[in-house]
C-alpha cells in the first residue's frame, strides 16, 4: 500500500515537472519567434531604405517561415500542456513549412548561380545537385500534404483537446 502511494506521488511530481519544462520551452519559443519577427522587420526596413527590397524579400520570407515553424511548435507545446497528449499533425506542418522554406532557398541560390551567364563544371554540378534536391523536396511536400490529409480525415481526436 505504501509502495503504491509512493508510486502515485512520484507520478504526480513527474507530471508537474513535465508542465514546468513545457512552460519554459513555450516561453523560449515565444521569445525566439518575437526576435525573429523583429529581425525580419529590420531586414525589410533596411531593404526599403537602401532600395534593395527585391533581394531582401526572399530573406524576409525565409525568416517569416521560421516564425511559422516556431508558432506551430508552440501550438504543439500548448496542446501537450493542456491535454497531456502528443499531436502529430503540427509536426507534419512544421516539416511542410521547412520543406517549402528549403525550396525557396534553393531557388534563390540557383537564380544567383545562373545569373552570371558563364557555366563552370563546378557550377553545373551544384545546379544539378540543387535540381535533384528540389525534386526530392517536391516529392516530400506531396507526401507530407497527403499525410496531413489522411491524418485529418481518419485520426480520432482526443476528447479534451481544444485547438
Amino acid at each position: 500500500m505504501a509502495e503504491e502511494k509512493l508510486r502515485v506521488h512520484f507520478g504526480d511530481y513527474l507530471g508537474k515537472a513535465e508542465v514546468v519544462i513545457y512552460s519554459v520551452l513555450a516561453v523560449l519559443l515565444f521569445i525566439t519567434a518575437l526576435a525573429t519577427i523583429a529581425n525580419a522587420g529590420k531586414m525589410l526596413w533596411e531593404g526599403l531604405g537602401h532600395w534593395t527590397i527585391a533581394t531582401e524579400t526572399l530573406l524576409v520570407l525565409d525568416q517569416l517561415l521560421v516564425v511559422l515553424m516556431l508558432v506551430e511548435i508552440l501550438h504543439t507545446v500548448r496542446i501537450s500542456i493542456r491535454s497531456h497528449f502528443l499531436v502529430t499533425e503540427p509536426f507534419l506542418v512544421v516539416g511542410l513549412i521547412a520543406s517549402i522554406r528549403r525550396v525557396l532557398v534553393i531557388t534563390l541560390e540557383a537564380a544567383t548561380l545562373t545569373k552570371g551567364g558563364t557555366w563552370s563544371t563546378e557550377g553545373a554540378s551544384i545546379f544539378r545537385a540543387s535540381m535533384t534536391e528540389l525534386g526530392l523536396l517536391g516529392l516530400l511536400i506531396l507526401i507530407l500534404v497527403f499525410s496531413i490529409t489522411l491524418l485529418r480525415r481518419f485520426a480520432p481526436a482526443p476528447k479534451d483537446m481544444e485547438s
